[in-house]
């Protein structure tokens, strides 16, 4: 899938369930769970052990019917890493232009972590496609978000961390693109005991909540 079509995917799902799982077998059942709950996009983050597996498994198992990334990718050795097992894009929870340079000498869709609007700034100016704003929450929120656009229009904005679903529709209305959701939408809990279903009812609660795609200017 190219870049431009992986863009597409993440802003009309609206919502990238981040994946932390104990195992690979774990993650596995996270990312069928809310793909099943309507939500075609993964983040499968480098503490999974086997993380590396889990993406090259997805890749087979699912193909293109969900798009597959890597999420807590920390520095440019790790991207390629991450690339040659499959990811379609990639996350860091943090700023490192060496990173991004991997990226996007591959081609390959990137969501540079940032915070304050000079640390946005910089991953824009860097070439990350999209700019995770991590973590949100602590910031304020939706709040912080319509914040930052003001100054900032350009650069498409994830707001990630604190986002649940009480308050995603807010972060859309504030000018988010898509956020990021972590144990809200896949609980520890479920998880460990294999209640897939309520995963993939979060997930439908969540895509419901983000509301329909966006039509296309005419």
């Amino acid at each position: 899938m190219k870049k431009a079509e992986v863009k597409e995917r993440i802003a009309a799902a609206g919502v990238i369930p981040v994946i932390r799982a104990g195992s690979t077998a774990e993650a596995m059942q996270a990312a069928e769970a809310v793909a099943a709950g309507g939500i075609p996009v993964v983040e499968i983050t480098m503490t999974v052990p086997g993380a590396l597996d889990a993406i090259a498994a997805l890749r087979r198992q699912m193909g293109p019917a969900v798009t597959v990334g890597a999420g807590t990718v920390l520095e440019a050795d790790a991207a390629r890493r991450c690339l040659a097992a499959g990811a379609e894009f990639l996350v860091s929870p943090g700023l490192d232009v060496a990173t991004i340079a991997a990226a996007r000498q591959a081609g390959c869709l990137m969501l540079a972590g940032a915070l304050t609007p000079s640390e946005i700034l910089a991953a824009w100016r860097a070439g990350s496609d999209l700019v995770k704003v991590f973590p949100c929450g602590s910031m304020g929120g939706p709040s912080y978000v319509k914040a930052l656009r003001g100054p900032l229009p350009q650069i498409p904005l994830v707001p990630t961390g604190g986002v649940k679903l009480d308050n995603v529709a807010a972060y859309r209305a504030a000018g988010a693109v898509a956020v990021g959701v972590g144990g809200e939408l896949i609980p520890a809990a479920a998880l460990r005991a294999g209640r897939s279903e309520e995963i993939t009812a979060l997930a439908r609660q969540f895509r419901a909540a983000w509301g329909p795609p966006v039509e296309p200017a005419v």
